[in-house]
């Protein structure tokens, strides 16, 4: 017999009733048991005193003030000869206890306590002088307060309550991580979920988009694995027949083939680092200027180079020569096409870094920007295809920048070309 349920929503339950029903019973316990104590023992002084009096009364005679007295407080006396009583009182009884000790502290006569529980009655006997019984008979509540009997009800009213409540908030808490459970089996098996939404929660809605964007991201890295092996297919074939028909001809000369053979090395080298992309590395503290400024010489020594960095850059944890990569292919890929000059930008950030990377060149037209995110695409309009490349510069750059949780942006700059918004997460 399991004493935890596997359910999330038994979990749940159990988890907020038990707290709530230790928390109850503590108070109960601190609260009611000295507060039901002192008020049955002022109750039981009280009848006592009363009961003490009227005896007192009795043993000098005065009949008239003990019936006087007892209709005025609302108790029933009589004498009797005898009486037939059980065999044992109530004498230690708990509701009669406290009444029986104080009658015992106030007379000299031993008293004998009766309680009629189904009619909520009590009777007192007391001997008197002359060897008869006096009977004090009044209610029960006279020497017992039912306001514990009414708590505990009242606790467990709570406790059904709190159930009844807070039961439907956690099925639907319970039916939003059933989803998101059903959907990543889906994606797992390579299928979609198009009735798939994110809901509950937020944390429960953060998760349920981090797996959307889990499942994009392999989508996307699944596609780019394919174009990869079609691109080489298609990017090598040509300088390879060129080369073959050259050499079985000998039509060209070895200026040409060393050139094929220079493109062909460039086009693999860039598969590569495509390729590895992905690869771990330790994360480090990290300060963008020096990186910055050092690719923007090494990319750009004939072109003007304006920098623009805080005078305290943040520093933050990131995979240095993955970034490095990165922030290389958008900095020489603005170097190609620049005509003057290309800015560097650092905005920091409590949440964030922002790098901003703007050329004057012929920049990218709104329509294509999305367009030259993608591996393997080469835009053969504003930017041209006459400088070489394998369209795989600024998609390198966008995986390193997501392997961060950061995102890359392209803008129009002020400066007439393209402008590169890296933010990544501080």
């Amino acid at each position: 017999m399991r004493l935890i349920p596997r359910s999330f929503l038994g979990r749940t339950i159990l988890m907020v009733l038990v707290p709530l029903i230790v928390a109850l019973l503590i108070v109960a316990n601190a609260f009611f048991g000295n507060h039901w104590k002192r008020v049955h023992s002022t109750l039981a002084g009280t009848l006592a005193g009363e009961v003490t009096t009227m005896m007192h009364f009795m043993d000098k005679g005065d009949n008239d003030s003990v019936k006087m007295l007892a209709h005025d407080i609302g108790i029933n006396v009589s004498v009797n000869d005898k009486l037939n009583r059980p065999k044992h009182n109530d004498n230690k009884s708990r509701e009669a206890g406290e009444l029986a000790k104080q009658l015992q502290s106030k007379l000299k006569n031993p008293t004998s306590i009766y309680i009629d529980r189904g009619k909520r009655l009590i009777f007192i006997d007391v001997p008197t002088k002359d060897g008869k019984i006096a009977t004090f008979g009044t209610s029960m509540y006279r020497i017992y307060s039912t306001s514990t009997e009414v708590f505990l009800i009242w606790i467990v009213g709570a406790i059904l309550i709190v159930s009844i409540l807070i039961t439907p908030f956690v099925i639907f808490h319970t039916r939003s991580i059933r989803n998101i459970a059903k959907a990543a089996n889906k994606f797992g098996r390579g299928m979609d979920a198009p009735g798939f939404a994110p809901s509950g929660s937020s944390e429960i809605r953060e998760a349920a988009h981090a797996m959307i964007n889990m499942k994009e991201r392999l989508n996307r890295y699944n596609k780019t694995r394919t174009d990869m092996l079609n691109a080489v297919g298609h990017d090598l074939k040509s300088p390879l027949t060129r080369m073959r028909i050259a050499i079985e001809t000998d039509s060209e000369t070895n200026e040409n083939l060393l050139h094929d053979i220079d493109r062909m090395t460039e086009m693999v080298n860039g598969y590569l680092a495509f390729a590895r992309g992905e690869m771990p590395e330790i994360e480090q503290t990290v300060e963008l200027p020096a990186m910055l400024t050092r690719i923007a010489r090494d990319a750009a020594p004939d072109k003007k180079i304006i920098l623009n960095f805080p005078e305290e850059p943040m520093q933050f944890y990131a995979r240095p020569n993955a970034l490095t990569s990165a922030f290389t292919n958008i900095i020489e890929n603005a170097a190609r096409f620049a005509k003057k000059k290309i800015k560097i930008s650092e905005i920091d950030d409590v949440e964030s870094v922002s790098v901003i990377i703007e050329d004057d060149g012929p920049g990218i037209p709104d329509d294509k920007k999305a367009l030259a995110l993608q591996p393997f695409v080469r835009l053969d309009e504003s930017r041209g295809d006459t400088t070489g490349g394998t369209g795989l510069g600024l998609s390198i750059a966008q995986t390193a920048i997501e392997n961060h949780g950061g995102e890359i942006f392209l803008e129009n700059s002020e400066l007439g070309g393209l402008r590169v918004r890296v933010v990544l997460p501080s």
